[in-house]
């Protein structure tokens, strides 16, 4: 089943002759099969191949669609422990971890099946003509949502099914009607070869058109940006650091056609707690928080790596409640070396700053494994020193003093851009739990009044997203069936025949949907 050969459309290939293998993340040392790094040459097949399936993939029915990627999450599941050993031991992940993942990927993929076969996303509006309406007659207008075309994913590292061969963005784009090609991360070479043959044979079994799905591995970066630079992709999804995403927006804003770039790529989550809920409660918040710091090695896009408190309440206690916690997690497996190694850079950076002292650190003898670190600074030194805002990918929070409400305040109102904010107040503080929500809605896509960020909803109503630079397009969400919408455009139609009409705005309405006609939902 894993021949560490990419995949064109149905078929695999591999003609560079630059091969890697997969490491494992515990030790280093290298996984079964060989995987070979895909050509120019390669590259041009699969995008001709997408461009081909583009016309009759956009106009597939919904039902059609939706058997389509139903039946890719029963592939899916189908690998049973195959997936979950590679996916292991390619990532340090534990089982109840990847275990928990494959019902993530696969429960997305049922979730677009339920709406492309509803038929509501398709947004269908319709103003029905009017001759006699002076002094100009009033046109036939009818739109709908249509599917972009090709898209490029990019896997992510820190989630191997989620967010990568089969996750959110290949979901999302495949049930809008866009053919996919994916770029997989050489992090997980493995896991993305198994998951991409999944997608292949439900394609196969379905007869859609070959090019509806591709992958394509390289363990460099050549790929991807020529990927991204071809005329016939026309968006692109991403998961992963700052650099990376803003490097991708750069090549598409440079072509002649630019492109979006939906890229997911830093944020620190801000937890603020107030006075009263750290009086009520501050020994259940330190354990929380601890627990919400170093879930998956603190390998979460949505871990905490704010905490702010008011100095004027001794948050002692909590502050050594939560060093207490934080020690008592074990060091944990990192994704690879280059995301250890970057942990440990940033961690030190951020220790040796003026004005920045450290509470703890958790020692790991084990060069694979990153242990808890807690710091402390003062919002005055955070506002003058924004570089002590960027990310810390790993198990690592900075606890912020701040002198009182008015210095909250103006530390939410010089964040960057955030996935999330989190506020804990008690039942006597909702007038600044207010204004602090006020201020924290215009910097995150998701804001909190009660738990912790880690850990996400997928339903239709959740955001993942936000301002820059948690992502390139705060409008948008990366999960949730909202995520649809990411690789749409709205095409208006008018004076059409009916027999021209995409169904969904034919007169006799033959998919049955709810449509907007003459401004009311019929």
């Amino acid at each position: 089943m894993l021949s560490g050969l990419s995949y064109l459309g149905f078929q695999r290939s591999a003609t560079s002759g630059v091969t890697f293998t997969g490491k494992s993340a515990a030790t280093g040392a290298d996984l079964p099969v060989v995987f070979h790094s895909a050509s120019l040459e390669e590259l041009e097949t699969a995008v001709k191949l997408a461009g081909g399936a583009f016309p009759s993939f956009r106009d597939l029915d919904g039902k059609t669609r939706g058997t389509f990627l139903r039946q890719i999450a029963t592939n899916i599941e189908g690998l049973g422990q195959t997936l979950t050993d590679r996916a292991m031991a390619e990532t340090g992940l534990p089982e109840p971890r990847i275990k928990g993942e494959t019902a993530r990927t696969c429960g997305q993929l049922r979730m677009f099946a339920g709406m492309v076969e509803d038929g509501s996303w398709l947004d269908a509006r319709i103003d029905l003509a009017d001759a006699a309406r002076a002094p100009l007659p009033k046109p036939d207008t009818r739109s709908m949502l249509r599917p972009l075309g090709p898209v490029v994913v990019f896997g992510a590292a820190n989630f191997p099914l989620a967010y990568s061969t089969a996750g959110g963005d290949t979901a999302s784009a495949l049930a809008a009607g866009c053919p996919v090609i994916v770029k997989a991360h050489p992090g997980h070479p493995g896991t993305a070869g198994l998951v991409a043959g999944a997608i292949v044979e439900a394609a196969k079994s379905l007869g859609l058109p070959e090019g509806v799905f591709s992958m394509l591995y390289d363990a460099g970066h050549g790929i991807g940006s020529a990927l991204v630079s071809h005329p016939v992709i026309q968006a692109v999804g991403f998961t992963g650091s700052r650099a990376g995403g803003t490097a991708l927006m750069k090549l598409a804003a440079a072509r002649p056609q630019p492109i979006p770039v939906y890229a997911e790529m830093s944020s620190v989550n801000p937890v603020f707690l107030l006075p009263g809920a750290l009086a009520e409660r501050g020994a259940a918040l330190a354990t929380g928080l601890a627990a919400s710091v170093t879930m998956g090695v603190g390998q979460f896009c949505t871990s905490p790596g704010l905490v702010v408190v008011d100095q004027n309440a001794d948050p002692s206690a909590f502050r050594q409640a939560l060093a207490d916690a934080l020690a008592g997690v074990a060091p944990g497996v990192m994704l690879n070396a280059g995301i250890r190694h970057n942990y440990e850079e940033k961690r030190s950076r951020l220790a040796g700053h003026p004005g920045v002292s450290e509470i703890l650190t958790v020692p790991s003898d084990n060069p694979a494994c990153g242990g808890a670190a807690l710091y402390e600074t003062t919002a005055a030194t955070l506002l003058a020193n924004p570089l002590l805002m960027e990310e810390v990918f790993g198990p690592c929070t900075l606890l912020v003093l701040a002198d009182g409400p008015a210095e909250m305040l103006a530390l939410a109102h010089g964040l960057e851009g955030q996935l999330t904010a989190t506020i804990h107040a008690a039942a006597s503080e909702i007038a600044i739990q207010r204004t602090l929500l006020d201020v924290l809605e215009t910097r995150a896509g998701r804001v909190l009044c009660a738990g912790f960020p880690t850990g996400l909803e997928v339903n239709q109503s959740i955001v993942h997203g936000g301002p820059f630079p948690a992502t390139s397009d705060g409008r948008s969400t990366s999960v949730g069936g909202a995520a649809i919408y990411r690789f749409t455009r709205q095409v208006c139609w008018q004076d059409t025949p009916d027999a021209l009409l995409p169904p969904a705005l034919q007169e006799a309405n033959p998919l049955n949907l709810r449509r907007m006609i003459d401004g009311k939902i019929s």
